[in-house]
């Protein structure tokens, strides 16, 4: 990178990095039923099987392209509507009404890793698909309640709504917080995990700021943990109570955002543990709006350009660089109708087709 505007990644609209990829909420996958969903650019039939697992298949039929959609779940596997050719899980072609034999094994289409937590079904994209969903660090290896807040869209890329939540400066100029109150530090944690702790603390010039200082035993809780360019956790809240809550970010067809808000807490047990979840969601979710929507002016009309980076921008600058180190996917690239199916031989025929 030769400089913060000539990025291969960063801001770079159709470039897709190695990650996990909000795909739909679970309850509008329906068991036995299929969607035709699109994701960053591509076309997929997603489907609940008799199991309860979520399917995605690359979108069209290694016969002709018939849209599989078009198509109905039959047991774990998919029928196309057109010739009736049968796709396992895996998307292998199990079977062709036309022929007496069993297809050929390298008949078949894509099949995508898929996960479901949090009330979403994610799609790993890229190579290695065994790294977990990624949660608040806070959070990592605990069971935790979970509830889908806001659904928003920006008009920027998703890369550029990450940077509002670590950039400094906007929080004293547009938000009027104390100049001390953030301080950012940035640390890498991997190829794909970026996480920013606030150093700041509240000032205590006033009265309402050695109030609040009061639930802090040192530093203002703020913690975010960035993966992919396309999600992002923050933790939040006094001391007594941290809040968590997940942005989770793809790119639309029109270079835009689509994002979904996620807030969680660690699970407590019992029926009144169950009630204090649903107050903890509830509030934090009404926290997520502040980030969601506070800045939503800036967002419908920035046409970002990074070309004056100050000391200041020293959190955005590391977020950038660390982005353009991720490895980038193939899935566009390879996000085309399929090529003619292998020359099947041919054989006695089953019946009329």
């Amino acid at each position: 990178m030769r400089s913060l505007t000539d990025t291969r990644v960063f801001n770079r609209p159709g470039v897709v990095t190695h990650g996990w990829y909000w795909l739909a909420r679970s309850v509008d996958i329906r068991r036995g039923r299929v969607k035709a969903l699109r994701l960053l650019g591509r076309d997929l039939a997603v489907y609940r099987g008799a199991d309860g697992k979520v399917v995605a298949l690359d979108a069209y039929c290694a016969h002709m392209g018939a849209h599989l959609a078009e198509g109905k779940v039959e047991g774990n596997a998919l029928r196309c509507f057109f010739h009736h050719w049968r796709y396992r899980a895996d998307g292998s072609c199990d079977h062709i009404p036309a022929l007496a034999g069993a297809p050929a094994e390298c008949i078949g289409v894509n099949s995508h890793v898929v996960c479901e937590r949090f009330g979403l079904a994610w799609l790993w994209i890229g190579d290695d698909a065994s790294h977990p969903l990624p949660a608040p660090p806070e959070l990592v290896g605990a069971e935790v309640d979970s509830m889908l807040a806001n659904r928003f869209e920006k008009n920027c890329h998703p890369s550029v709504v990450l940077v509002n939540a670590i950039d400094e400066q906007h929080f004293h100029s547009v938000h009027n917080l104390p100049g001390s109150i953030l301080r950012m530090q940035a640390v890498a944690c991997g190829t794909h995990n970026m996480q920013f702790r606030n150093s700041g603390t509240l000032p205590r010039e006033r009265w309402l700021g050695r109030l609040l200082a009061r639930f802090y035993r040192d530093v203002l809780t703020y913690h975010l943990s960035y993966w992919y360019g396309c999600l992002g956790t923050v933790t939040f809240g006094p001391d007594f109570l941290h809040l968590h809550l997940m942005f989770a970010l793809r790119q639309g067809e029109a270079g835009n955002t689509e994002g979904q808000t996620i807030v969680l807490t660690r699970r407590r047990r019992g029926p009144l543990g169950w009630l204090i979840n649903r107050a903890i969601l509830i509030a934090t979710a009404l926290g997520a709006r502040y980030f969601a929507y506070g800045d939503t002016r800036v967002f419908q009309s920035v046409r970002f350009k990074f070309q004056h980076p100050l000391a200041a921008d020293a959190s955005v600058i590391a977020f950038i660089r660390h982005l353009e180190q991720q490895p980038v996917a193939r899935w566009l690239a390879d996000a085309v109708l399929p090529a003619p199916a292998p020359r099947i031989t041919p054989l006695r025929r089953a019946g009329r087709e």
